[in-house]
């Protein structure tokens, strides 16, 4: 970050940094832009700001009307219990993975670069789901500039590859410098470690668009595969990446059931469920935290009045008792049942 920022500037870079919507991105965005002071060690960061609140809002817009379509929405606002981009090079079947983990009408074919917009699909989980969005093969031959503003709504990637490829080593390495460009950086910590140091390549921390995303292998076509874990630790010796790997099918529905169970895991998803006073809990339709999220976070999920007014909570569950009185700042665990009071 240029030096000389006002604390405006500071505070609306870190409303988007945390921001997952992206229409609350791109408020934050123009903030950005109106607050950064203008002088010639901010000319670089300006331009950047400017180019992304133009792409985001296209994005935003959707298809123009009176002819001409910008095409299908290529940003999606998260929903579920976390969203996942499936990303690989191309001919990885990934498509055809998301097919049959999310019953979506992705398009699968058997030539490369058959997805051509990405696709959104919910992925089940127990009693929440997670939202994997189909991006489209990321390879040199096949330019897609929105790519970043498609990411950064994400909070992983699943990265999927064909082991019995020949050309999977350097298309899986040409795929992370092509995002590398773009400031997208995947990386093999749950959560992302703020080291800012991916496979050897040092992550400007004071860069407001980068982006890392803690990522999972997916080996798939593992049906006609003989030795997954031998070809894994291959990759891992010739790559030098150290992901973590399931290994699937979405021909013979081999690992699927692994793998929504490893994101729920991975994610730190923790369900809460609320109850209104003198009445049963809602056990079939939690609220989902992150690991560390308070009893303020699960009111401001609920709704924006409820954090404004709220004065306590009872919990049922993670306490010391049923119904013991906590305040805002009380930690919730998977499983609670929660209370809300207002003022």
């Amino acid at each position: 970050m240029p030096t000389n920022v006002s604390p405006e500037y500071k505070k609306a870079e870190e409303a988007f940094r945390r921001a997952r919507d992206p229409q609350e991105k791109l408020e934050h965005l123009r903030e950005m832009h109106r607050s950064i002071p203008k002088h010639k060690g901010t000319e670089h960061l300006q331009a950047d700001i400017k180019t992304r609140i133009k792409e985001l809002t296209d994005e935003l817009a959707g298809p123009r009307k009176r002819g001409a379509s910008t095409g299908p929405p290529t940003v999606f606002r998260p929903e579920g219990a976390a969203q996942v981009a499936l990303i690989g090079p191309p001919n990885t079947g990934k498509s055809a993975l998301h097919a049959r983990l999310t019953g979506s009408h992705a398009d699968v074919g058997e030539h490369p670069f058959a997805t051509q917009w990405p696709t959104p699909g919910m992925l089940p989980y127990d009693d929440i789901t997670i939202q994997l969005v189909d991006v489209p093969s990321v390879a040199s031959t096949h330019e897609i500039p929105w790519i970043a503003n498609t990411l950064q709504p994400a909070d992983a990637a699943c990265l999927v590859i064909d082991l019995g490829h020949a050309g999977c080593v350097a298309d899986v390495v040409e795929l992370h410098d092509i995002l590398a460009v773009r400031h997208v950086h995947l990386s093999d910590a749950w959560p992302v470690d703020d080291d800012h140091d991916v496979h050897g390549i040092e992550v400007d921390s004071d860069d407001p668009f980068a982006k890392q995303l803690p990522t999972l292998v997916v080996a798939n076509h593992a049906d006609a595969i003989d030795d997954v874990a031998g070809e894994l630790e291959v990759f891992r010796e010739l790559t030098g990446y150290t992901y973590d790997a399931i290994a699937t099918s979405a021909h013979t529905g081999q690992g699927l059931d692994e793998l929504a169970e490893w994101l729920f895991t991975h994610l730190a998803v923790v369900r809460v469920y609320t109850k209104i006073p003198h009445q049963p809990p809602d056990m079939d339709r939690p609220n989902t935290l992150r690991k560390g999220g308070t009893v303020l976070d699960l009111a401001r999920l609920v709704h924006k009045d409820i954090a404004a007014g709220f004065h306590h909570a009872r919990l049922w569950g993670g306490a010391t008792f049923d119904g013991q009185q906590v305040g805002a700042d009380h930690v919730l665990a998977d499983g609670d049942v929660v209370e809300l009071h207002t003022t």
